[in-house]
């Protein structure tokens, strides 16, 4: 990815959450704005540009979704993150059904964040991939044409669902995929509840890709929301070093941890 400074817009109506942000943000190279309701969002992204934004999704006011919902119509690919609490799994799922990036659940280190960050603009960045070009992610190769998956470079026998969950989760890979979304995309829009039908193709999939399917290196749950695939960067380059003042810049102190 290019070295550029990443352009982050901080949207959250507490003011300790942003001002443990900005430092380790700042220290990592970032620049940073922010905006404490989504009307102030909105009117920063009209005046300026930035590479993605981290959105509180409670917020007085207009609130993250409604902000998401009126970014998207005029910003599609602008990668936006979800800052989540952690019983809040429907709004999560709404917010990705909007077209949400990513989103991460408070309390959570700035790790976490930074990566997520970075995948999110990295994807963005990236040349666009043809839709029936291979996929390859750390050891598993998928060919949508020829419908054939290998696993260090030996096949892999799959149903032809198992391989349309695949595909899916393959090509968007590092982001999640509501279980809505995925069952829509293989079997129809009339079984978007049939989510226990969908954790069997799951589990019967984990055991012909992972080693140990019951510690999965690549299929990953988003519990209550969804799936996704590991991102492929992280089978290509060691974890970027970051210092403890950084990895500790929202804690399980943060503020708004119990709401």
């Amino acid at each position: 990815m290019s070295q550029s400074v990443i352009r982050i817009l901080v949207v959250d109506d507490e003011s300790a959450i942003r001002r443990a942000l900005r430092p380790p943000l700042l220290e990592l190279g970032f620049q940073v704005t922010e905006a404490s309701r989504g009307e102030e969002a909105l009117q920063i992204l009209r005046a300026s540009t930035c590479d993605v934004v981290l959105l509180d999704i409670n917020m007085p006011g207009i609130g993250g979704i409604e902000t998401l919902r009126r970014i998207r119509a005029v910003a599609p690919r602008l990668p936006v993150l979800m800052l989540t609490v952690r019983d809040g799994e429907e709004e999560k799922v709404e917010a990705l059904e909007l077209g949400a990036d990513d989103y991460v659940t408070k309390p959570f280190s700035t790790r976490e964040l930074i990566a997520r960050i970075r995948t999110a603009v990295r994807r963005v960045r990236a040349p666009i991939r043809a839709e029936d070009a291979p996929i390859e992610i750390g050891e598993i190769h998928l060919d949508p044409v020829k419908r054939t998956v290998t696993r260090r470079a030996e096949a892999v026998h799959l149903t032809r669902k198992e391989f349309d969950i695949l595909h899916c989760l393959m090509s968007r890979a590092g982001r999640v995929v509501t279980y809505a979304k995925l069952l829509t995309a293989v079997w129809g829009p009339d079984c978007r509840e049939e989510v226990e039908y969908l954790r069997t193709f799951v589990r019967q999939l984990r055991k012909k890709i992972e080693d140990d399917p019951s510690n999965p290196l690549y299929l990953l749950t988003d519990v209550y929301v969804g799936y996704r695939f590991a991102d492929a960067q992280m089978f290509q380059e060691e974890p970027e070093a970051v210092d403890g003042a950084a990895e500790e810049g929202v804690s399980e102190e943060a503020p708004k941890a119990n709401i």
